[in-house]
């Protein structure tokens, strides 16, 4: 497989790292670098060859709209940023794609995909990880997605509750972390301490889902979107 080079380019410590999760998640991308300014990102695209970069919009000293304009037309970019007004402004600069944060894996694969087509690699379009890799007990332990019944949110811990064994496996990180990683077709949210396995539901029932015997409360704040997804399911 060849890789795609990339570089993220985001002034904000938080958005820098969920992107470079997200890129070292990809196999067909390789990461050449990551930096606060654009200023920085010029210095590495002096000594790097790059593909592709992910690039936030509002920043101080130069905005990345600008500084896209500054980049030779083989270089793809995709925006990230928090201010829907700015969607108008990456396309008129003939951008791949225009990521809202906060954005969920599945999305960001979406835009990755359209930047391979861009950059002629169609025929290596990536799909979501089937697993993900946790520390526990000092050890570092990897799930595979497929076999997760629900994430359950403790404080500063999560239980892994999966159907390969009896016990859920303990990791130190919030929900909203793992959520982030989590492929958004397949995973949602219903509670503030759950996020659950779609597939894995038996039944729902008086606001309530069961999975594997145990039964989890839908939350008010998130019953739209649960309902919306039971409702494209359902036949009637």
């Amino acid at each position: 497989m060849q890789k795609i080079t990339c570089l993220i380019i985001d002034d904000e410590p938080l958005a820098l790292d969920l992107v470079e999760r997200y890129v070292l998640r990809t196999p067909v991308l390789e990461l050449k670098g990551k930096c606060t300014n654009p200023l920085e990102g010029m210095n590495i695209l002096r000594s790097e060859k790059i593909d592709l970069i992910f690039l936030d919009i509002q920043m101080p000293d130069m905005n990345g709209v600008d500084f896209s304009k500054t980049l030779k037309p083989e270089t793809k970019i995709i925006f990230t940023t928090a201010f829907k007004e700015y969607a108008f402004e990456g396309f008129k600069v003939n951008a791949v794609d225009y990521l809202l944060k906060p954005f969920d894996y599945t999305e960001f694969l979406k835009a990755t995909n359209k930047a391979l087509e861009r950059i002629g690699h169609s025929n290596e379009q990536v799909s979501p990880s089937k697993y993900i890799f946790v520390k526990s007990e000092y050890k570092i332990v990897k799930i595979n997605l497929d076999e997760v019944f629900y994430f359950e949110g403790l404080k500063d811990y999560i239980k892994i509750w999966l159907s390969s064994q009896p016990k859920p496996i303990l990791t130190l990180m919030s929900l909203k972390t793992i959520e982030e990683q989590l492929p958004g077709n397949k995973f949602m949210r219903i509670h503030r301490s759950f996020v659950i396995a779609l597939d894995k539901i038996s039944m729902v029932e008086r606001g309530q889902v069961i999975i594997n015997n145990q039964r989890i409360s839908i939350a008010e704040q998130y019953k739209d979107r649960f309902h919306q997804f039971i409702e494209n399911k359902s036949f009637h």
